[in-house]
């Protein structure tokens, strides 16, 4: 008798029950190392909550929607970063759910599955899973897009012209990048039969204008700012140094998704057994068109992305690197034909399972050793409720006010500004940057000023000291970091500017 692993029967029986356990048990173990291990907001996080809580129409930060979103999530949790890191892992949830229904829709459920599974493998080393901003934010959004369009010109549903123009509306708000992405969309459906017979009807027109009504005011922002500007075209001299970057670029979204390769070479009939007959996933014939849609979007958004930051020095892909290959998983299964053996199962699964584990384990493992090396300092491992607190009563103390605003360094700065009375964030090296609080009003209400310091009297940087020229250095806190080990203790220098009048 021939026993088959109890995945795949799941995966040929309840196709759907397996994508919901697997992004479920990604979200929860992303949550419980975020709880556990993060002492402080990653990446830009804080400094991103300390401007959605200005609740601008636009910033340097680009459109508003996942400032605004931050700030709502955290307020929703009481003032825990507990509530963003949700926020992030349901962004990360709607994308696969829109995903799969995308994969079932060209490929059918069971290969759906193995779709979902492969990009998830991809998008946990090429994106981050709990630093939430716009680059999260797009890609559920940007999977929901992709889903409505192939109904639309793909299945002919009419009906879902309303869906797909929030959604654009709202990728509008999110990232400049749904600007390329939307134009992507714009192409494949001119370059299709099936996309113009979609683009005849009226129903695009009133799309248009909800898009148009949603983004209204951000557009008004935009003009009124004056910050709408191309970037410029590179000299001649700079093209090699372009081309270099963009292919670095490239280089790190191949290594992302190096994992898809390993499990197709693990898959293939060389492991095999002799006389082994493996289980089969199979689908109904994938249509032309659905093929044509599934490898455009696989690969026009990475290079068209590359390209475009090669050519303007972007620091990353155009869109992120999770919108980009979102559909890279799906042009494999597509690419892998009608029936796909799923050969040692068990080695597969203990593969997956590693791949998508890993950069979890790899954050845990950082925060635990690499402060006993004394290379180098775990951003989350800083107190940030022991630093937003201890400032925040200070300030209450010597001033009998409550702390208004915070300026210096911008990371320390963006930490304290966490604090439940929420202090406005003042980035003095750029005040252009932080409209709600100017020089002559910062020194009206009064804050803190924070900095690094590099000695036990807590003498302020120069720039700072320039900025400020009449502060009076505090003796320097030392906080403990999550693990110390062989690193010293954060110390951070301070002074207060005093409101006037007191």
């Amino acid at each position: 008798m021939r026993f088959t692993s109890l995945v795949i029967e799941l995966i040929r029986a309840r196709p759907r029950l397996i994508v919901w356990i697997a992004v479920l048990l990604q979200a929860a173990m992303w949550l419980f190392v975020a709880l556990v291990f993060y002492r402080s907001p990653p990446g830009n996080l804080a400094t991103l909550l300390a401007f959605g809580r200005e609740y601008q129409v636009g910033t340097d930060l680009g459109p508003p929607l996942a400032v605004w979103l931050a700030d709502i999530a955290y307020r929703a949790a009481g003032g825990h970063m507990f509530g963003v890191y949700v926020l992030a892992e349901l962004c990360e949830i709607a994308t696969f759910v829109a995903l799969y229904h995308l994969a079932r829709a060209v490929v059918g459920a069971q290969q759906a599955v193995l779709a979902v599974l492969l990009t998830m493998t991809l998008l946990a080393f090429s994106s981050s899973a709990l630093d939430f901003g716009p680059l999260v934010l797009a890609r559920p959004l940007w999977a929901l897009l992709l889903l409505h369009s192939w109904q639309l010109i793909g299945q002919r549903r009419g009906n879902g012209w309303f869906a797909w123009s929030i959604e654009a509306g709202l990728l509008l708000l999110t990232t400049p990048a749904a600007v390329f992405l939307l134009l992507l969309l714009v192409i494949f459906a001119l370059a299709t039969a099936g996309g113009r017979r979609t683009l005849r009807a009226l129903d695009p027109l009133y799309a248009l204008v909800v898009v148009a009504v949603l983004v209204l005011p951000y557009a008004v922002w935009l003009m009124r700012a004056e910050t709408f500007t191309l970037p410029a075209l590179p000299q001649l001299s700079e093209l090699n140094g372009r081309a270099l970057h963009a292919s670095w670029l490239l280089g790190g979204l191949v290594l992302g998704a190096v994992t898809i390769p390993v499990l197709a070479f693990l898959n293939s009939g060389w492991f095999a057994g002799k006389g082994d007959e493996a289980p089969i996933i199979y689908r109904p014939r994938v249509e032309p068109l659905a093929r044509n849609f599934v490898y455009f979007f696989a690969l026009a958004p990475a290079l068209g992305g590359i390209v475009i930051s090669g050519l303007f020095g972007f620091d990353g892909v155009v869109g992120g690197a999770g919108a980009v290959l979102l559909m890279s998983g799906l042009a494999v299964v597509v690419a892998a034909g009608d029936l796909i053996p799923m050969r040692r199962a068990r080695l597969l699964r203990t593969v997956w399972a590693a791949a998508v584990a890993a950069p979890a384990a790899g954050v845990v493992l950082a925060s635990l050793l690499l402060p006993w090396t004394g290379t180098g300092e775990i951003a989350t491992s800083m107190p940030a409720r022991e630093i937003s607190d201890f400032f925040d009563e200070s300030f209450s103390r010597r001033t009998n006010h409550r702390l208004r605003a915070v300026a210096g360094e911008t990371q320390l700065a963006s930490l304290i500004t966490l604090h439940s009375g929420r202090p406005h964030l003042f980035i003095d090296a750029e005040p252009a940057r932080t409209p709600w609080m100017t020089p002559a009003r910062f020194s009206e209400t009064g804050g803190v000023v924070v900095w690094r310091a590099s000695d036990t009297a807590g003498t302020p940087p120069p720039d700072i000291l320039k900025r400020f020229p009449g502060i009076v250095p505090e003796v320097p806190r030392a906080f403990e970091w999550l693990v110390t080990g062989r690193q010293q203790l954060l110390r951070i220098g301070w002074a207060i500017v005093r409101p006037k009048g007191t």
